[in-house]
């Protein structure tokens, strides 16, 4: 729950407001409804994280509209406000499915820490929910889609590192080129398959909230520590951790996280005896840890022990021939979701999608064939529902045409041109022959023979 969406309903105009005022953030968005009829409509259109209610409504009151809402969604996360005096009420509300009850008046340091509780708590439910989700929706490495060698070499070496015991692994690689599908292959190619497979977004949860999930805590451990939990390292046991934007974590935890890769055991939040664990750990980043090591951000111990195993996985603009590949793999996955009978897509289209850079790598492909097989109406996939940022790529192709241009009166030397290109290739690959190769469509052999003759 990085975004929430909160809905309060209350007839008193400073509550909404105040809701509003002290709640609303870039992380946060705040709906209010005067009415228990006019809450509902606004669920029912944006399905809010939490529903903050009050009891003392115009016309429904709050019991009943715990009953509608939860007919809308069943898992509706429903907040009960009510005055001290009427805690009856407030029973009667829980047993009818609200999540929490709060007397008025309230601080909003009170409603702050009920909302972190909400999010800490669903954060692991989901969590384990993957445990046994997982065995039955299985991803391996035939899940991956790339016959390029780019990703059919890291396929070979994530297969070999899946097979050892209890390496720890780092993945790094832009946002959205796969870091977790890989995470999942390694784990369920591995001898721990059959076990929990556990991931948590480092980065989701403040980083009070991020310790008690990985490690648990004992009863009355901190305030709200009702009774002992156990965290996920301790639910994953036998199996995996996938822990991804590991380069968020704070410094306390780092140590923490040494503990367990070094010693194999944890320790519980105001817990005296330490655990022994049993886990592999993958990491995942976006972010240049050895720069993070560099600036006293992340710890270099750490860094180097979970570095064991070091896979950098390349972006989708450095192994674009997969890209014909993954968009039919889309294409078939969007047509059973939509109930689409899409066969192909045109020359026109796929050279845009080819020629386009992908920021967002595959996941920002996989938004826009969604979107393409959403608007189409024939059986091809067309350029007309591309989106501009990919459209736009046509004037650029244009532009960079290296064969429209006038050859002077005076003439020019072919040699001398050919090696200026062949120059220009290696520059921009940094010279890193294989890509310049692909970049110029000749061989590597090829590349060699015409380095030579030009003494490049």
């Amino acid at each position: 729950m990085k975004h929430l969406k909160l809905l309060v309903i209350d007839d008193e105009k400073l509550i909404r407001w105040s809701f509003e005022k002290k709640l609303n953030s870039k992380n946060r968005k705040i709906f209010t409804a005067e009415t228990a009829e006019e809450g509902i409509k606004i669920f029912e259109k944006e399905r809010p994280n939490i529903v903050f209610l009050d009891n003392k409504l115009p016309k429904m009151q709050g019991l009943e509209a715990i009953s509608k809402i939860k007919a809308i969604d069943e898992d509706a996360v429903i907040v009960f406000m009510t005055a001290y005096e009427s805690v009856e009420t407030a029973v009667k509300a829980i047993k009818n499915g609200a999540y929490e009850y709060i007397n008025k008046p309230f601080s909003f340091e009170e409603i702050n820490i009920i909302i972190e509780n909400i999010i800490a708590k669903f954060n692991t439910e989901n969590q384990i929910q993957l445990l046994k989700r997982e065995q039955k929706d299985t991803v391996t490495f035939e899940n991956i889609i790339g016959s390029s060698p780019e990703i059919q070499k890291i396929i070979e070496i994530s297969k070999k590192i899946a097979r050892t015991e209890t390496t720890t692994i780092l993945l790094l690689g832009e946002s959205g080129t796969g870091k977790d599908m890989f995470s999942r292959a390694i784990h369920n190619e591995s001898n721990r398959k059959d076990k929990p497979f556990v991931t948590i977004n480092c980065s989701s949860l403040p980083e009070t909230l991020l310790e008690s999930e990985l490690f648990g805590y004992e009863k009355g451990a901190f305030t709200d520590a009702q009774k002992q939990k156990k965290g996920l390292f301790e639910v994953a046991e036998n199996g995996t951790v996938f822990l991804d934007e590991i380069g968020e974590i704070n410094h306390a935890t780092q140590l923490k996280l040494l503990n367990v890769l070094e010693n194999r055991n944890i320790r519980r939040l105001g817990g005296t005896v330490d655990i022994p664990v049993d886990i592999r750990i993958i990491a995942a980043t976006n972010k240049d840890l050895k720069k993070s090591v560099d600036e006293k951000v992340f710890r270099e111990d750490l860094y180097y022990r979970l570095k064991v195993f070091q896979i950098t996985i390349p972006a989708l603009k450095e192994h674009k021939q997969d890209i014909p590949e993954l968009i039919n793999f889309f294409i078939k996955q969007f047509n059973n979701q939509f109930r689409k009978n899409i066969e192909k897509i045109t020359p026109e289209a796929l050279n845009l999608m080819k020629n386009y850079n992908w920021p967002g790598n595959i996941r920002e492909l996989r938004n826009v064939v969604e979107r393409a097989v959403i608007l189409e109406s024939s059986d091809i996939l067309i350029e007309e529902n591309l989106p501009r940022e990919v459209r736009d790529i046509k004037e650029e192709i244009k532009g960079l045409n290296p064969y429209n241009f006038d050859i002077p009166e005076i003439g020019f030397s072919l040699e001398e041109m050919e090696k200026s290109i062949i120059k220009q290739a290696l520059e921009k690959a940094n010279y890193n022959q294989t890509k310049a190769s692909k970049i110029l469509n000749i061989s590597r052999d090829t590349l060699r023979y015409k380095q030579k003759k030009h003494n490049l």
